[in-house]
């Protein structure tokens, strides 16, 4: 099952004067898996709020379209089982965390001791049920970014949209919100993820998609994304190799390291082979990859290149 689908997805803005026509997004075919963690990564202006607008119904496209949990987004009853966090969302400063949490139940339709126990519930996941009764505005940021998270899950949303959800928290609360997007995720829970924190998508996310200009330039998993598939490092025992680095196109790393460039599987075990015919003891052979971080600026730089 599709948690999310789009087909030609497409939104043009008018702006200025003269009407001049801004491309948002473009012919975007997306599917995302129910259950999964995903990422949506972009610099500003990429077409990621767009994006979710879209999915949400707050804006309409302007050709293609899209469902999200098998259900036409033009159907409002599917925003039942939808949960969004927006970026630098606000709440009124008088009021306290309960009953921040209280009123979005109320729009969601949840009353009585159900909407009670629900929100003593998220406060106590989030950790902030010391802070139920305390008003807004003593709330840190690292605290309003909690109790937005927990608004997003007071209905138990099937579908869970996050724009920035450890955007001003410190590393144990982003450690404690990856922890909670995990459970969430074993709970059968799809999130939906917009994040510039790309170290923090590297470590929780189970596909990526990466979005510039309104196109979709590149969607897989963290591994597909990254992985250098032809470059593996080479760890020996001693320095047995130093004569044959010219022969085999070795580059020394460091000590014992060796960096080998291959076209494929078949030339890998081919030079294992060498290695081991000519008694070289190996120690561990690891296939390099990218940080995600540069992965995403070497597309990124690439698509502005090839649109100039």
């Amino acid at each position: 099952m599709n948690a999310i689908e789009t087909n030609g997805l497409t939104k043009i803005y008018s702006s200025g004067f003269r009407k001049k026509q801004v491309q948002a997004l473009i012919d975007l075919n997306l599917l995302v898996e129910a259950g999964n963690i995903f990422g949506l990564l972009g610099p500003n202006g990429a077409g990621k709020t767009t994006l979710v607008k879209i999915l949400l119904g707050i804006t309409f496209p302007s050709a293609g379209n899209a469902k999200i949990l098998e259900t036409n987004i033009s159907d409002f009853r599917v925003k039942r089982r939808i949960g969004y966090l927006p970026e630098n969302h606000k709440y009124p400063p008088y009021l306290n965390g309960g009953e921040v949490l209280r009123f979005f139940g109320k729009l969601s339709g949840m009353a009585g001791l159900q909407l009670e126990k629900k929100i003593d519930e998220l406060l106590e996941l989030m950790k902030l049920s010391n802070w139920k009764k305390s008003k807004i505005k003593t709330y840190s940021k690292g605290m309003m970014q909690r109790l937005g998270l927990a608004q997003a899950l007071i209905n138990d949303p099937d579908l869970i949209f996050l724009d920035e959800p450890t955007d001003g928290v410190d590393p144990i609360g982003r450690k404690e919100i990856r922890d909670i997007l995990i459970e969430l995720k074993n709970k059968s829970k799809t999130i939906f993820l917009n994040s510039h924190l790309l170290s923090e998508v590297e470590l929780i996310t189970d596909r990526v998609g990466i979005l510039n200009k309104g196109k979709l330039l590149r969607e897989g998993t963290v591994k597909e994304l990254t992985e250098k598939r032809e470059e593996y490092l080479i760890n020996i025992e001693g320095d047995s190799v130093g004569h044959l680095m010219k022969e085999l196109k070795l580059v020394k790393i460091k000590d014992d390291s060796y960096s080998a460039k291959v076209l494929n599987a078949l030339e890998l075990n081919k030079l294992i082979d060498t290695l081991r015919g000519r008694d070289v003891i190996i120690k561990e052979i690891i296939q390099q990859k990218n940080t995600l971080e540069e992965m995403f600026i070497s597309l990124i730089n690439e698509s502005e290149k090839g649109s100039l």
